[in-house]
C-alpha cells in the first residue's frame, strides 16, 4: 500500500510559504535588543527542568522486528531494522491511543517539579501526531488512534500552569519522499524505492507546511528542531523565517544552514563546564531509549536523576527529561515512580533549583553542587549536599566573605560558618537532612567573592596534584564516565568507552616537563593514550586486580607550556576494558 500525500496548491508551493496556514514563510525576522532577548528567554531560564516525550508509531514494536531485538534507540527502528515502509505504516493501525490520557500527563509534569512540556510533533519516522493538510500519515488518517493527540495535551499542560513545546523534525524524514536520511547522501536511494525523491522539494512540500501547522494551531512555546542533515542556510531560511513571525517563541541551535537558535542542546551528557554566557539545556533519557522499548529496563536511579538535576542547574542550564509511552498511551510505570519521587524532593527543595544562576565556583566541588540567586544587591548561594561531611564541616574554596545567615533549607535549622585561609568553612547539624541531596542556604548583603581558578595550579610542594572532581568528563550519546565516593576515595569509573576522554586543565608557572603519575585500577591490561598539547603518547597498564587494588603508576613524561593547559587521557579501542582513575600527579621531571 503506498502512502497517499496531500499536497498544497502549486501556487503556494512555489511561493515557498505556508500562507494558508497564517504565516508567511518570506518574512524577515525583526530585529531584537538584549533586553527584548533577556525578556523572551527569562520564563525559560527560570524554569530549569522540563519533560520530553517521545511518542509515536513506534512504540508499536516497541525494539522488537521479526522477532529480534533491534539495537538502538526505540524511534529508529525504523532506519536500525531496514523495515519497508509498508510493513512500517501497517504498524500504525495498533498505535491507539486507546489509554491516552492527557491530563494524567501534564498532572505527571507538574507533580515532578517540571515547569514546561516538549512533544514529539513528528520524528524522523515522518508520523504526525495531528492532522496535516500537507501528508495522511498521522494520527488522524493513519493510525488507530484516529484522533488529533496534541490539542488534548497542549490545553491540560497550560491548563496546569507549564509552557506547551513541539519538537519537529525538519530534515530526517524517513517515510516521505525526498526526506534526509542520516548516512545516505542527498536524494540518493534509501532501503525502500518509496523514500526516493529531492530534498529540497521535501522542505518545501512538508517540512515548511508542517512547521507552519504547528505554529498556527498550537502556538508552542518552544519549537525543538532535531538532527539537521542535509540542511542548508537557503534551506533553513523559510523555516526560521517562521519562527520570526511567533512573538516569544524559543528555538534550538539544531535547525541547521548556519542558524543558531537560542539554547545549546548537549544530548545524554552534561557539559563539563556548562556554557558560559549561554543558554543550554540537557536532554536525557530515563533508561537508554527516547522512544517506548519493552525490554530497555536500565533505568537510573531517582538519586541519579536528581544529582544531574543539581549538576546541569549549577551549571546554569534547564534538564529536559524524557518519557516514552507506549502505543496505547501509558508512560512507563518505572518512569512515573521515578518523577513522582523527584517531585518529592522537589517540593521541599525548588527555590535551589528554579530561578536560579550558575555557581560561582569554577570547578565542582567534591560534597556537592552550588546554585546562586541575586536580589536586591542580596546573594543567596543554596549548597546542594550530595555527601554529608562526617566531621560536618563544609569548605566553600577561597570564599572569604562571612554570610549575614545560614540555615537548612527544609527546616530552617541554623548554620554558622567561619572563614579561613582555606575559604568559607560551614558546619553542618549532625546529619543528612535527605538522603538524596540536602540544601543549605547562605545569605549575603553582597554578592560574595569567590577567586578558585577554573584551572588547577602548582601546590607548596611543587607538583600539581589531580583528582577526581578535577576532571572534566566528556562522554557521547550513550552516556560518560562518572565520579563515584566521596573524600579522598572518589574515583572515576564506568568508563564504558574508550573514546570518552578525561581531561584536567591545569597552570604552570612555567613551560617544562611533568612526570605523570596515577592511582589507578586496571582488572586487564589495557593501552591509554595521554595527550598534552599536539603530542599523544600511548600507554600500556599491566592488570592491577580487583576493583579495590588501587595502584600507582606511572604514565610517562609530558611537556606542558607556561600557564593554562590540557592533560587528557582517552582508551584504546582494541580490546578495551574499563579502569578506574582516583588521583593522578604532575611531578617535575629531573
Amino acid at each position: 500500500m503506498g502512502m497517499s500525500i496531500k499536497l498544497p496548491s502549486s501556487a503556494l508551493l512555489a511561493a515557498g510559504s505556508a500562507l494558508v496556514f497564517g504565516f508567511s514563510a518570506s518574512a524577515a525576522p525583526s530585529a531584537e535588543t538584549p533586553e527584548q532577548h533577556e525578556a523572551r528567554m527569562k520564563w525559560f531560564r527560570e524554569a530549569r527542568f522540563g519533560m520530553f516525550i517521545h511518542w509515536g508509531v513506534y512504540a508499536v514494536p516497541a525494539g522488537v522486528y521479526a522477532g529480534q531485538d533491534i539495537r538502538g534507540i526505540g524511534e529508529w527502528i525504523l532506519k536500525n531494522a531496514t523495515i519497508p515502509l509498508s510493513t512500517y505504516r501497517g504498524f500504525a493501525k495498533d498505535f491507539t491511543a486507546a489509554k491516552y490520557d492527557p491530563q494524567a500527563w501534564a498532572d505527571l509534569a507538574k507533580e515532578a517539579g517540571m515547569k514546561y512540556v516538549v512533544i514529539t510533533s513528528k520524528h524522523h519516522d515522518g508520523f504526525a501526531l495531528y492532522d496535516s493538510a500537507v501528508s495522511e500519515w498521522d494520527a488522524v488518517n493513519a493510525s488507530g488512534a484516529g484522533r488529533d493527540l496534541l490539542e488534548p495535551l497542549a490545553k491540560a499542560v497550560r491548563g496546569n500552569g507549564l509552557k506547551f513545546g513541539l519538537y519537529y523534525s525538519q530534515a530526517q524524514d524517513w517515510t516521505h519522499p525526498g526526506g534526509a536520511i542520516m548516512g545516505i547522501k542527498t536524494n540518493q536511494p534509501g532501503w525502500d524505492p518509496a523514500q526516493t525523491g529531492d530534498f529540497a522539494n521535501y522542505i518545501k512540500t512538508i517540512a515548511v507546511p508542517q512547521t507552519g501547522e504547528i505554529l498556527s494551531r498550537f502556538k508552542p512555546d518552544i519549537l525543538w528542531w532535531d538532527t539537521p542533515v542535509n540542511m542548508t542556510p537557503e534551506l533553513a531560511k523559510p523555516l526560521n523565517d517562521l519562527l520570526a513571525q511567533v512573538p516569544g517563541i524559543i528555538s534550538n541551535n539544531r535547525l541547521g544552514g548556519g542558524y543558531d537558535g537560542d539554547t545549546k542542546t548537549p544530548e545524554q551528557y552534561i557539559p563539563p563546564r556548562g556554557y558560559p554566557g549561554k543558554m543550554f539545556e540537557v536532554c536525557m533519557t530515563m533508561n537508554d531509549t527516547w522512544g517506548f522499548k519493552k525490554n530497555d529496563h536500565n533505568w537510573k536511579s531517582v538519586t541519579q536523576i536528581l544529582h544531574n538535576l543539581s549538576d546541569i542547574a549549577s551549571k546554569g542550564g534547564n534538564f529536559l527529561l524524557n518519557v516514552g509511552p507506549t502505543a496505547d498511551g501509558v508512560i512507563p510505570p518505572e518512569s512515573v515512580d521515578r518523577l513522582k519521587a523527584v517531585g518529592q524532593w522537589m517540593k521541599a527543595n525548588g527555590e535551589a533549583i528554579y530561578g536560579t544562576e550558575a555557581s560561582p565556583f569554577a570547578r565542582r566541588l567534591a560534597w556537592g553542587r552550588v546554585t546562586r540567586k541575586l536580589e536586591g544587591g542580596k546573594t543567596r548561594l543554596y549548597l546542594h549536599i550530595w555527601d554529608w561531611p562526617e566531621d560536618g564541616k563544609l569548605l566553600l574554596p577561597t570564599l572569604k566573605e562571612t554570610p549575614a545567615a545560614g540555615r537548612i533549607l527544609t527546616n530552617n535549622q541554623p548554620l554558622q560558618s567561619a572563614a579561613t585561609a582555606d575559604g568559607l568553612v560551614v558546619n553542618l547539624p549532625g546529619k543528612a537532612t535527605d538522603p538524596i541531596i540536602s540544601v543549605a542556604v547562605l545569605e549575603f548583603d553582597r554578592p560574595p567573592t569567590v577567586t578558585q581558578q577554573p584551572f588547577i595550579t602548582v601546590g607548596a610542594d611543587g607538583n600539581i596534584r589531580l583528582n577526581a572532581f578535577d576532571a572534566d568528563l566528556h562522554g557521547g550519546y550513550t552516556g560518560t564516565i562518572k565520579v563515584e565516593g566521596s573524600g579522598g576515595d572518589a574515583h572515576l569509573t564506568h568508563w564504558l568507552d574508550p573514546n570518552w576522554r578525561i581531561e584536567y586543565v591545569v597552570s604552570a608557572p612555567a613551560a617544562g616537563d611533568w612526570l605523570v603519575e596515577a592511582e589507578v585500577v586496571a582488572p586487564a591490561a589495557v593501552s591509554l593514550l595521554v595527550k598534552s598539547g599536539k603530542k599523544e603518547t600511548k600507554v600500556e597498564l599491566a592488570a592491577t586486580g580487583d576493583d579495590k587494588s588501587y595502584k600507582t603508576v606511572t604514565l610517562g613524561t609530558i611537556s606542558l607550556p607556561a600557564g593554562q593547559a590540557s592533560l587528557e587521557f582517552k582508551g584504546v579501542q582494541a580490546e578495551w576494558k574499563p579502569i578506574q582513575i582516583r588521583k593522578v600527579t604532575l611531578k617535575p621531571a629531573q
